[in-house]
């Protein structure tokens, strides 16, 4: 994956629930919010998916099948980084995968937006979120969450 590992929510979306239907869209929500509280969201995401669509054998296989190519287009080339990242044409494509890669983001905001905003509340809290981090500096991502988190918990008792 390029850029973030984000990036591929979106497809997985379109993979996952729509085309094939292993998921519904709230399971799909459930794997991409608990995967985002662990280090390595998009291996544990695809693992998440893969074991509820088919255990321990689909976790494995579907973890390895994201992080494999990803590792080995990494690794294999790396002695060849300083010769290849003067070529301009290197730079034109890694210019151009930069600016998709900010699509694909906007993407997968979309997707979850989609499925967690569901009434005003959660609404107001979106906006309040991304108005904080907008405007106040200091504040922290953690933060953030753990007031909205509160602030949800509050609306619901």
């Amino acid at each position: 994956m390029f850029g973030s590992g984000l990036a591929i929510v979106p497809f997985l979306h379109a993979g996952v629930v729509q085309e094939y239907g292993w998921l519904n869209e709230q399971q799909f929500l459930d794997a991409v919010a608990v995967a985002m509280i662990t280090p390595g969201p998009v291996v544990i995401t695809v693992a998440f998916i893969g074991y509820l669509v088919n255990g321990f054998w689909g976790a494995c296989v579907a973890a390895l099948a994201t992080f494999l190519p990803c590792y080995l287009f990494t690794i294999l080339p790396a002695p060849y980084f300083q010769k290849i990242a003067k070529n301009k044409f290197i730079k034109a494509f890694v210019d151009g995968i930069t600016a998709a890669v900010g699509g694909a983001l906007g993407g997968a905001v979309l997707v979850i937006a989609m499925q967690s905003i569901i009434d005003i509340p959660t609404a107001l809290i979106t906006v309040a979120a991304v108005l904080a981090l907008i405007y106040v500096k200091k504040i922290k991502e953690p933060q953030i969450i753990i007031a909205a988190a509160l602030l949800g918990y509050l609306l619901k008792l």
